[in-house]
C-alpha cells in the first residue's frame, strides 16, 4: 500500500479528468475514517464519482498506485465495511437514479445510491415493492443492502436481499464493464471460453464448484441450509446449489456470490431488483408481554406456527431506553408495565376476521403454554410506531450514560429458530463466565438474535474481551452449525473466524476467489478474507483517559461534553431524506453530503476533542467550519436515537472558540438585538422607514453581512410590554368569568416585531375567561444560545428563573408565542442554571407553556369550547417550528386550530424551513437556506390556492415563508383570534 505523502500528486492529475468530487484535506478524510462499527482508519482521499468513467478512472488509479478503493453508501456498517486506509468512494451523492422499471413484469433497476424506502415510495402507486427491509432502511441504500445482503423485519417470508437480485453491472478490478445475470448451462460455457478477467471468473468457479470434493466440503461445513439468514464467507453454498452444478432448474447468477460480498470483487455500478406484490390490505401485531427471555425464545416456536409476516423480539434494556428517548417515547402505547421481554407478532391478512381468528388462536396456545402475560393487539395504522421503536434499538443503547456500551462483536449470529433457546442458554453462561451484561432483540423469527455485551472499547482488558468473546462465540455457533453473520456482515469484525465456521479448506476457497476476481487486492481489501485482527483498528486506542472539559452546560448525565459526543454510534439516523417528513438534518437534506450530516458534526468533535494537544481543545478551525451549517433546528436531539443534541453541543463549542478567538462583529449584534431593537423602539417609524428605503437598508445588510434578497423585520408601533402597561386597567383585558390566571411572557421576538399577535393572544385569554398579568421578567436569551454567546445566556436564564420560580406553577402557568422562546426554559434553562437553581429551572421549565399547549390543555378539561368559535369553513395548513416538533409537539397546534368546527388543519411534512433564525439571513447561508425551502414548504404553499391559510408559529418561519413565496403565514394566535365570538354569550 502506498503511503499518503506520495499519493496527493497522483490525485491532482486524476481530479483533472473527475467529474465528481475529491476530497484529501484532513477533516474530510476523519468524517469517513469511521462507519456504525467500532473500527477507525483513516484514508487517504474521499471521491464522489458523478459517473461510471469516473468509478472506472478510480479503479485504474488503484492499479496504478497501489492502493484500494472502499466503495461506501449511507456508512451506517457494524462491522466496518466501509473503513480503510484507501480512497473510500461515496456513491450516495450522485448514484441515486432509479433507472428503469417495469411493473408488469415486476422489476426495477437503480443505482446502488439508491435509498431503500425512497425506491418504495416511488413504486407504491404500481402495489409493488422492494421487500427487504433494514431497521435503516429510511437512509440505507440499495448498494450497502447488496453488499451486506440485508434482510430485515420480514425476511421470514421475503427473504434476504440476495433472493431479489436479477442482475449486477459493476467494473472489475482491470477496469472492464461486467454485467452478471441468469445464466443458462450453455451460456455458462460460453462464459467461460473468454480470454478476459470475466472468463476467468466463470472458469474460477466451475473449477471449484464442479469438484465433488469441494461440493461434499461445503455442503458439510457451510451454515444450516435452513437456515435464512446466511452471510457467512462469500456465498459459494447458494451457487453450489444452482445449474450446472446440481439438478436443480435456477440458473447461475454470480449475483448470488455479489450480495454478501462487501464491495471486495468489483465495484457495482447498477442493480436489477425483482419485487413483490404490496402485501395484503389488513394488518395487525401481537406486542406480547413475557417474564423472560426463554419465555420469548419458546413463545417464537408458538408463534411460527401461525404463519406471520415478522416476529421481533426486544429486551428489557431497549423498552427501558425507550422511555428516554423525546421521539420513541410517544411511541410506547402498546407497553404495559415493564415486561422483561417482548415478541412483537405481525399478521397479514385480507379481511379483518382472518386477524381476529389467528390471533386469538395463538394467543391462546401462548397463554396455555405460560409463554406470555399480555397479548396487546396494535392496528394497521400503529404498527409502524412499533416497528419505530424496535428500528430505533441500535441507537436508543448508545444513550446509556458512561463508556460501556452494548457493543457489535457477536451481534449477528443466525440459528435455525429451534435451536435458539439452549443457544441462548449456552450464550448466557459464556457472558456469566466473562461477568458480562447483554442487550437482546431483533430477529428471532428467523433465528437471529442481536447480541450486544455491555464492554467499555476504551478499556484493554475489555478490547481483549472483545477478541476472546467473538472467539467463543464463533465456536459455539459452530455447535449449532449456525451462521456468524445473519445479515451485518463479516467485515474485518468476523473475518478473523471464518475458517473455524467453514473450514480451513473452504477457507481457501474464498481467497482464491477473491484472487481471481481482484489479483491485486483493490477493491475492499482486508474484509472477508485476510483480515487484520479483528480488535485493532479501533475507533478509541485502548488505555486512553476521556478529557474532562470545563463546560457552561451541565452535561453530568452524559458524563461530561466528549461522552455527550460520543453518544453517536454512527446509525446515520440524520441521513434520512426530507421525503420523510422528519426534520433532521436540514443541511444534508438539501446538499446529500455527508460533512452536513450530525453524525459528522459528531465525529469531528470526537476527533479532535480526544486528539487536540491545545489547552483550549475546541480551539480549532476545523469544528468551526464543519460545525457552521448546523442550523441549530433541535431536530436531532429527539430525532436522533441515541439523543446526541447537536445545538446543545455546537452553542457550547462556539463559546469556548469565541474565547479564544474573540467574537465576530454580527454574531454581537445579532445576539444583542433585543438590546438594539430596544433603542429603536423609542422611534420604530423613524426605524421603519430606514429599514425600508432600499439604500439605506442594502447598505445596513452588507454593513452586518446579511443577504441582500432577505427582508428586515419591522418594528411595531409600540412594544408588546408597554401595551400591557397601558392596558393593565383597561375592560378589553379584564376577564369577566374567572377561570384561573395566567402569566404572558413578553419573548424578545413578540416584544418588538410581533406585537399584534402578542395583543390578540392577551384578548383571546380574557375573553374566554382567564385572568393575565404580566410577571417582571428579562428576554428568553434565545439570540444569546443561538449565537454561541451561551455565558450571557446563564445569566439571563439564572436571572429570569430566580424572578419567576415563586409564581409560576401549573396553576398559573407562563405562556409564549415564539416556540424557541418560551420553549428556553423547558430545554435549555436546566441544564443552564447551575445545581442550586436546577430543580427550580425544571419545575418553571414544565409550566412554561407555548400559547397553543395552554389552550390544548384548557379544552381537554371543557374549560373551552367550540361553541366560542365560529362555524365558518376554512382549510389552514401548518407549518411547525423545530423547536417545538423536537422538544413538545405540533399536537396541540393542531388541536387549537381544530376548536372552529369547520376548521380543516393539514400540517405540512416539512421539516426546517430554512430560516433558523438568523442563519437565513446570513449572507453565506442565504442559497443553502432557500434549498432547505425549496424540498418541501415552498412548493407546497405556493401550490396552496389563496383561500387557505398558512400557519406558522415561529416568526423566523414567517418571513422564510414570505420570503421564499410571497405568501403571508399567519401565526395560530392570529387565526384563533378571527375565530373567536367576542360576544361569548352567543
Amino acid at each position: 500500500m502506498q503511503s499518503y505523502k506520495s499519493i496527493p500528486e497522483e490525485i491532482n492529475k486524476l481530479k483533472s479528468v473527475f467529474n465528481g468530487d475529491i476530497s484529501t484535506d484532513y477533516p474530510s478524510r476523519l468524517l469517513y475514517a469511521v462507519d456504525a462499527s467500532a473500527y477507525r482508519e483513516i484514508p487517504v482521499a474521499v471521491a464522489r464519482p458523478k459517473n461510471i468513467e469516473d468509478i472506472r478512472a478510480l479503479v485504474i488509479f488503484a492499479k496504478r498506485n497501489n492502493t484500494s478503493l472502499i466503495p461506501r453508501t449511507a456508512g451506517t456498517s457494524l462491522a466496518g465495511q466501509v473503513v480503510g486506509e484507501g480512497v473510500v468512494v461515496d456513491v450516495s451523492k450522485y448514484f441515486t437514479r432509479i433507472i428503469e422499471f417495469n411493473a408488469e413484469e415486476g422489476w426495477v433497476r437503480v443505482q446502488p445510491g439508491v435509498v431503500r424506502d425512497e425506491l418504495n415510495s416511488f413504486l407504491k402507486p404500481s402495489g409493488l415493492f422492494f421487500s427487504p427491509e433494514t431497521s435503516t432502511s429510511d437512509r440505507c441504500m440499495i448498494g450497502g443492502m447488496v453488499g451486506n445482503n440485508a434482510c430485515g423485519l420480514h425476511s421470514l417470508i421475503y427473504g434476504s436481499t440476495r433472493d431479489h437480485i436479477i442482475s449486477v453491472k459493476g467494473i472489475l478490478s482491470d477496469g472492464s464493464d461486467v454485467e452478471f445475470k441468469p445464466l443458462s448451462e450453455n451460456e455458462f460455457e460460453i462464459k467461460c471460453q473468454h480470454e478476459t478477467l470475466e472468463g476467468n471468473i466463470y472458469r474460477n468457479i466451475r473449477q471449484i464448484l464442479s469438484n465433488p470434493v469441494n461440493q461434499e466440503e461445503i455442503r458439510k461445513e457451510f451454515p444450516h441450509i435452513s437456515i435464512k439468514r446466511r452471510n457467512t464467507g462469500y456465498a459459494v453454498d447458494s451457487l453450489l446449489e444452482t445449474e450446472p452444478f446440481t439438478d436443480s432448474k435456477e440458473k447461475f447468477n454470480f449475483s448470488k456470490l455479489i450480495a454478501g460480498s462487501e464491495g471486495t470483487l468489483l465495484f457495482i455500478t447498477e442493480i436489477k431488483l425483482s419485487l413483490d406484490p404490496l402485501p395484503p390490505p389488513v394488518n395487525a401485531m401481537v406486542c406480547v408481554h413475557c417474564k423472560s427471555l426463554q419465555d420469548a425464545l419458546k413463545g417464537n416456536l408458538i408463534a411460527l406456527k401461525y404463519n406471520p409476516v415478522a416476529i421481533e423480539l426486544m429486551d428489557n434494556v431497549i423498552i427501558e431506553q425507550s422511555k428516554k428517548n423525546i421521539e420513541q417515547s410517544k411511541n410506547r402505547f402498546f407497553i404495559n408495565g415493564d415486561p422483561d421481554a417482548m415478541l412483537m407478532v405481525e399478521f397479514a391478512k385480507n379481511s379483518k376476521e382472518e386477524i381476529i381468528e389467528v390471533t386469538g388462536q395463538m394467543e391462546r396456545e401462548m397463554r396455555k403454554a405460560g409463554y406470555g402475560y399480555d397479548f396487546p393487539l396494535v392496528d394497521s395504522d400503529d404498527i409502524p410506531k412499533v416497528w419505530s421503536v424496535r428500528k430505533a434499538g441500535l441507537g436508543l443503547l448508545y444513550n446509556i450514560p458512561g463508556d460501556a456500551k452494548p457493543v457489535a462483536v457477536v451481534e449477528d449470529t443466525a440459528i435455525r429458530p429451534v435451536d435458539l433457546p439452549e443457544y441462548i442458554t449456552d450464550f448466557q453462561n459464556l457472558l456469566k463466565k466473562h461477568k458480562l451484561n447483554c442487550v437482546f432483540y431483533a430477529h428471532i423469527s428467523t433465528g437471529e438474535l442481536h447480541l450486544r455485551p455491555v464492554l467499555n472499547l476504551k478499556n484493554k482488558k475489555d478490547v481483549e474481551l472483545f477478541h476472546s468473546l467473538a472467539f467463543e462465540t464463533a465456536k459455539l455457533v459452530k455447535k449449532y452449525r449456525g451462521s456468524l453473520s445473519g445479515e451485518h456482515g463479516d467485515g474485518r469484525l468476523r473475518g478473523e473466524f471464518i475458517h473455524l465456521m467453514i473450514g480451513e479448506k473452504n477457507y481457501d476457497l474464498l481467497k482464491q476467489i477473491k484472487q481471481t476476481w481482484d489479483p491485486e487486492n483493490i477493491f475492499n481489501p482486508g474484509k472477508i478474507v485476510d483480515t487484520p485482527k479483528m480488535n485493532t483498528y479501533l475507533r478509541y486506542l485502548p488505555g486512553q483517559e476521556t478529557k474532562e472539559i470545563k463546560t457552561v452546560f451541565d452535561f453530568s448525565s452524559d458524563l461530561g461534553y466528549l461522552r455527550s459526543v460520543e453518544k453517536c454510534n454512527g446509525s446515520g439516523d440524520c441521513r434520512k431524506s426530507e421525503v420523510f417528513g422528519k426534520t433532521m438534518c436540514p443541511s444534508y437534506q438539501a446538499t446529500r453530503d455527508e460533512n452536513k450530516t450530525t453524525r459528522a458534526r459528531a465525529n469531528i468533535l470526537r476527533e479532535f476533542l480526544t486528539n487536540s494537544k491545545s489547552k483550549n481543545p475546541f480551539n480549532h478551525k476545523e469544528i468551526y467550519d464543519i460545525l457552521d451549517l448546523c442550523l441549530s433546528c433541535k431536530a436531532c436531539k429527539s430525532e436522533c436515537p441515541s439523543g446526541v443534541d447537536m445545538t446543545k453541543l455546537k452553542a457550547e463549542f462556539l463559546q469556548h472558540y469565541y474565547d479564544a478567538n474573540g467574537v465576530p462583529f454580527r454574531t454581537r449584534m445579532i445576539a444583542n438585538i433585543s438590546q438594539i431593537n430596544r433603542f429603536l423602539s423609542f422611534a420604530p417609524a423613524i426605524s421603519n422607514f430606514f429599514i425600508s428605503n432600499k439604500l439605506f437598508s442594502g447598505i445596513l445588510k452588507k454593513l452586518i453581512g446579511f443577504a441582500p434578497k432577505r427582508s428586515i423585520p419591522k418594528l411595531y408601533k409600540i412594544t408588546l410590554k408597554a401595551w400591557l402597561r397601558n392596558n393593565s386597567n383597561e375592560s378589553e383585558i379584564k376577564s369577566y368569568n374567572l377561570k384561573g390566571k395566567v402569566y404572558v411572557f413578553a419573548d424578545e421576538f413578540t416584544d418588538y416585531n410581533d406585537t399584534d399577535i402578542g395583543i390578540k393572544a392577551v384578548k383571546i385569554l380574557t375573553q374566554l375567561g382567564y385572568q393575565v398579568e404580566f410577571p417582571r421578567h428579562t428576554i428568553s436569551g434565545r439570540t444569546f444560545l443561538s449565537k454561541g454567546l451561551i455565558k450571557k445566556a446563564q445569566k439571563i436564564a439564572i436571572e429570569n428563573v430566580n424572578l419567576l420560580k415563586d409564581i409560576v406553577s401549573e396553576n398559573t402557568p407562563l405562556i409564549g408565542l415564539e416556540p424557541s422562546g418560551i420553549l428556553t426554559f423547558r430545554d435549555d434553562y436546566p441544564e443552564l442554571v447551575g445545581d442550586k437553581l436546577k430543580n427550580d429551572a425544571i419545575k418553571l421549565g414544565k409550566s412554561a407553556l407555548m400559547f397553543d399547549e395552554f389552550i390544548a390543555q384548557e379544552v381537554s378539561k371543557g374549560n373551552i369550547l367550540k361553541e366560542h368559535f365560529t362555524k365558518e369553513k376554512k382549510k389552514i395548513k401548518l407549518h411547525g417550528h423545530c423547536h417545538q416538533k423536537s422538544i413538545a409537539s405540533t399536537a396541540s397546534t393542531k388541536k387549537m386550530l381544530s376548536l372552529p368546527e369547520n376548521y380543516e388543519v393539514e400540517e405540512i411534512k416539512s421539516g426546517c424551513c430554512g430560516m433558523a433564525g438568523s442563519f437565513g439571513y446570513e449572507k453565506e447561508h442565504y442559497d443553502l437556506s432557500m434549498k432547505i425551502g425549496e424540498l418541501i414548504l415552498f412548493p407546497v404553499v405556493r401550490k396552496t390556492d389563496n383561500s387557505t391559510i398558512i400557519a406558522a408559529p415561529g416568526t423566523s418561519c414567517r418571513q422564510q415563508i414570505f420570503d421564499g413565496t410571497g405568501r403571508k403565514a399567519l401565526h395560530p394566535v392570529e387565526i384563533l383570534y378571527d375565530a373567536l365570538l367576542l360576544d361569548l354569550s352567543k
